[in-house]
């Protein structure tokens, strides 16, 4: 895809990822859409169901907690639904409260970005292939032009086939590429987009000699993948991929310890202090006292450590690094977008690291809507809802030559990029074309594009991990224009 001229649509509100005010004016019977999550539905509808009721015009949807009953998001009264989405979500099962927070950052978005003639349809998959499939067969009979989600590769495997042969596309909240393509976008955040923005940015920034220390499985399996084919290509040497299994230090340990040939450099160590003590000159004698203090002599061949997990394994691997004396003024660690954890801010020995973040701003916005709505935070994973169901609302608007849509990013000029306009059958609104803008989107996580491929492009920032903060050291890029593909 050749870099384009344009800014991406912004699909956010006034400052980068802030939901705007929706389209149209809410009516004054329910002003608190705004800012709150929806009310709740009458009491008498206290049994839950996964599949859709209409409700009437007048009606208040239904609000993301267990007394919902049938969950139906329509626009607001008066608005005769005309573009029907499907949102397919685990509502219950052992990932139900994934599933509600998705249902939450996608409420936000309609109710915040959606404009008339649009309904959004959720349907509950369990958390299991066979009730995505199901889900699938119930949206499209209930007249989806369009699925979001579902959430799991497997799930999404199983919906691709129906969805196909209905004729509608899938974005996906996976980040598997296998499910990717044929009509399937994913739009989770891509292990090969990170990698080669943080790889790239520490080679402009002189690392020439990187290590890899991934966890054993899937996604080791595909972390090492992409290391291998990747490195070589932006001219950097990759001098070995370490796996390693579990969180205990006396499993990690041990790897951290042959990585940094911890045993041969304390050979060194020991043996030039066997020589000096042989000498008697004063020379000797202080080289011999500096050598005191040491616990390995010479350095390791890399400059670079690759860490691509966060959390709990993050915290116990980090520590070994320095305890094995690989030396953090001179070897840099460099992570993914799971170090975007501010409790990983109070690890000194991840001081000084790079790893890739959505920009600041355009998370922030979102987060403080959400959480301001449902009076919780938002989990990472919310704002794909989010953005995926306004993606589906930008692209559903109809032309209004009077008041076109305006994209502005922060720092670009202003350019008007009117939406496609919804053809006389709605099924056609949500084609290739229109989904695979080149332009892209600005969302709550920066901007992104869908590709032909099925997967995703996004513009990371690059964030250095400082004592109790993270700092950007390399700005999000604010249009596709400058990234080509």
């Amino acid at each position: 895809m050749e870099p384009v001229t344009a800014p991406p649509k912004k699909i956010g509100g006034a400052q980068a990822g802030a939901p705007v005010s929706p389209a149209k004016p809410l009516p004054p019977a329910a002003p608190q859409a705004r800012t709150t999550a929806p009310a709740p539905a009458a009491a008498n509808a206290t049994t839950p169901s996964s599949d859709l009721a209409a409700l009437p015009p007048q009606a208040t949807p239904p609000g993301p907690g267990p007394e919902a009953g049938r969950i139906v998001l329509i626009p607001p009264p008066g608005v005769e639904p005309v573009i029907r989405v499907g949102l397919l979500l685990p509502l219950s099962g052992p990932h139900a409260e994934l599933g509600k927070s998705l249902l939450n950052a996608a409420q936000l978005a309609l109710f915040e970005v959606a404009g008339q003639g649009f309904a959004l349809l959720p349907v509950d998959t369990q958390g299991t292939a066979e009730g995505a499939a199901a889900a699938a067969r119930r949206a499209l009979d209930r007249g989806a032009r369009l699925i979001l989600g579902p959430v799991f590769a497997p799930s999404v495997a199983a919906v691709a086939p129906i969805a196909q042969a209905g004729g509608v596309q899938v974005v996906s909240f996976s980040n598997d590429r296998a499910v990717a393509g044929n009509g399937v976008y994913v739009m989770g955040f891509m292990p090969e987009t990170q990698i080669r923005r943080v790889m790239t940015y520490a080679r402009d920034r002189g690392l020439k000699r990187l290590v890899g220390l991934v966890p054993d499985g899937p996604y080791g399996d595909r972390v090492e993948q992409i290391l291998r084919s990747l490195i070589p290509v932006l001219g950097l040497d990759l001098k070995t991929v370490a796996r390693y299994r579990g969180q205990s230090t006396e499993a990690l340990a041990p790897v951290i310890k042959r990585l940094a040939n911890y045993d041969a450099r304390r050979g060194v160590l020991l043996a030039r202090r066997k020589e000096l003590r042989a000498e008697s000159d004063e020379a000797s004698r202080r080289a011999l006292r500096r050598l005191e203090k040491l616990d390995t002599l010479g350095g390791v061949d890399f400059d670079g450590v690759f860490l691509p997990q966060g959390g709990a394994s993050l915290r116990a691997l980090a520590p070994l690094l320095r305890f094995y004396d690989i030396d953090p003024r001179k070897v840099r660690v460099l992570g993914t977008v799971e170090w975007n954890d501010p409790i990983l801010a109070t690890e000194p020995a991840l001081y000084g690291g790079w790893f890739i973040a959505p920009p600041p701003a355009a998370r922030q916005g979102f987060e403080t809507a959400y959480k301001k709505a449902f009076g919780s935070p938002a989990p990472p994973v919310a704002s794909l809802a989010y953005d995926a169901t306004s993606l589906a609302a930008v692209i559903a608007r109809p032309p209004d030559p009077a008041a076109a849509p305006v994209a502005r990013v922060a720092g670009a000029a202003a350019r008007p990029t009117p939406v496609p306009p919804p053809s006389a059958a709605p099924g056609q609104v949500f084609t290739r074309h229109a989904l695979t803008a080149a332009n892209g989107f600005a969302g709550a996580d920066g901007i992104f594009r869908l590709l032909p491929s099925g997967l995703v492009e996004r513009g990371f920032a690059v964030m250095e991990v400082r004592e109790r903060r993270f700092v950007v050291v390399s700005p999000a890029p604010l249009t596709f224009q400058r990234m080509g593909n």
